[in-house]
């Protein structure tokens, strides 16, 4: 799972932060020998330990590693088998990275995508116009889910998978204080009981899975052009995605523009989805 930058200082006590590395990374060797001669710069850092390096200049990448710790094998972020069959079979629809690497050694597991000129929607140069990205990233969505054909994807994002991963945490100790801040509040069997109600399923699409705002990237002109970090693309219902991207804007802008988003998409606000999407997200 991808948890969404903030570009402010925020305590560990309101939520994991991934983002920008604010200190300096070591490159790993297997990164190294992709660079081949050229500077590998860490870009981005997950809550897992996962870190994607830029090879090349900032405005001119030749490609990124997304790369993970050994540590991580067996997991979602650690293995990125599921991830290149997803961007493989979506990129035939809409525009996403295109595989070009997989590899593992005794150190981690790495995955290269080439480089795609465009920023992405979390960026600085978007917080002073937030409604601008929000409206871009919902237009972004809209796309995905009219283009890919849900008849033709092989891949799930159902409620009822997802909840066997919620089954999975819980079982293993996680509780309330590893939740957000506005789900602390319940106890698990209350969750328990919302998930076991999920409201009706508006419409299926093939959903991104991981809809947060650094996901989606943007022209220099704010507008959409594609998506990246795919591992969980499967069909779901659309709002599945809607609520992680409005969720997401919060982190990112700290300003209210859940409007945008929606005009964006073309789509009324459905307070009733977005709650139960936003706590399926939050404990799997």
């Amino acid at each position: 799972m991808t948890i969404w930058v903030d570009n402010r200082d925020v305590s560990a006590a309101q939520a994991p932060i991934a983002g920008v590395p604010r200190t300096e990374i070591p490159v790993p060797d297997a990164v190294q020998a992709i660079a081949d001669g050229d500077r590998a710069t860490a870009v981005w850092r997950n809550v897992c330990g996962g870190v994607t390096f830029r090879i090349g200049p900032e405005h001119a990448a030749r490609c990124f590693v997304k790369w993970a710790p050994a540590e991580l094998a067996g997991t979602p972020e650690g293995d990125f088998t599921d991830e290149a069959a997803r961007l493989r079979w979506v990129g035939s629809f809409v525009t996403v990275p295109a595989v070009l690497e997989m590899g593992r050694d005794d150190a981690g597991s790495w995955l290269v995508t080439s480089a795609l000129n465009a920023f992405n929607a979390a960026d600085r140069r978007w917080q002073g116009q937030p409604s601008v990205a929000a409206r871009s990233i919902g237009f972004g969505l809209r796309r995905l889910h009219d283009l890919a054909p849900v008849d033709r994807c092989p891949f799930t994002w159902s409620v009822d998978d997802r909840k066997t991963q919620v089954h999975a945490r819980l079982t293993h100790g996680e509780g309330p204080s590893d939740w957000a801040p506005e789900h602390r509040h319940l106890a698990i069997s209350e969750a328990r009981e919302i998930l076991s109600s999920p409201p009706p399923v508006d419409k299926l699409v093939v959903c991104h899975g991981d809809a947060c705002a650094p996901n989606t990237l943007l022209d220099e002109n704010g507008f959409y052009t594609a998506h990246v970090d795919l591992g969980s693309l499967g069909v779901a219902d659309r709002w599945a995605d809607l609520a992680v991207a409005a969720w997401s804007l919060e982190w990112n802008f700290h300003l209210p523009c859940e409007r945008a988003l929606f005009e964006g998409y073309g789509i009324q606000h459905d307070s009733d989805r977005l709650a139960y999407y936003r706590l399926l997200w939050d404990l799997s």
